[in-house]
């Protein structure tokens, strides 16, 4: 079932306190943050908004504090799809969807990347499916949206600050309100 906006930040609210896997900021600092990124670097409301919601999947999912150290992929970029869709468009929905595998395109195509990942961020990779071969990385990121999710994926390695300041959710979900379809 589709997730209103009103449900969306009931989430946040109720779950973004907890940690962000291994990072030294909550669920909701590292959306609050990714989102801050986004527009900061000039995107636009359906790319800050998924950049808000890249990893609502956690939320929804709800598999406990740094779930990669027991061994565990909780799935959340697919996670979050299904009550994403019908509210949001396709190219939000894929930016969310693709963030994982733009990280194991960007460990595939750019030096130094994998080794500026966090310790997190590199056992969830492994979990994840590794770094892309030539072959992955081309067929991504030909997909429509994929550079999108790259530019995501960059805000998301970003976005661990402790105590950054951003503007509060609401600001964020309002910009969310102009997303939404037949809005």
């Amino acid at each position: 079932m589709p997730l209103s906006l009103t449900d969306i930040e009931s989430l946040f609210l109720r779950h973004g306190h907890s940690q962000y896997s291994g990072e030294p900021v909550t669920q909701l600092q590292h959306a609050l943050q990714t989102a801050l990124l986004a527009e900061q670097g000039g995107a636009d409301d359906e790319l800050v908004t998924a950049a808000l919601l890249h990893d609502l999947g956690h939320l929804l999912a709800d598999r406990g504090e740094t779930p990669t150290l027991r061994g565990v992929d909780d799935l959340h970029q697919f996670v979050a799809v299904p009550f994403l869709r019908g509210v949001f468009g396709q190219r939000l929905i894929d930016a969310v969807q693709w963030h994982v595998d733009a990280k194991r395109y960007l460990c595939a195509t750019r030096p130094g990347y994998l080794e500026a990942l966090s310790a997190d961020s590199r056992r969830s990779l492994a979990l994840q499916g590794g770094v892309f071969s030539p072959e992955q990385a081309q067929a991504f990121i030909a997909r429509p949206h994929a550079q999108d999710a790259v530019q995501l994926r960059l805000w998301d390695d970003l976005a661990k600050e402790e105590a950054l300041p951003t503007p509060a959710l609401s600001h964020y979900l309002a910009r969310a309100e102009r997303c939404v379809l037949g809005g």
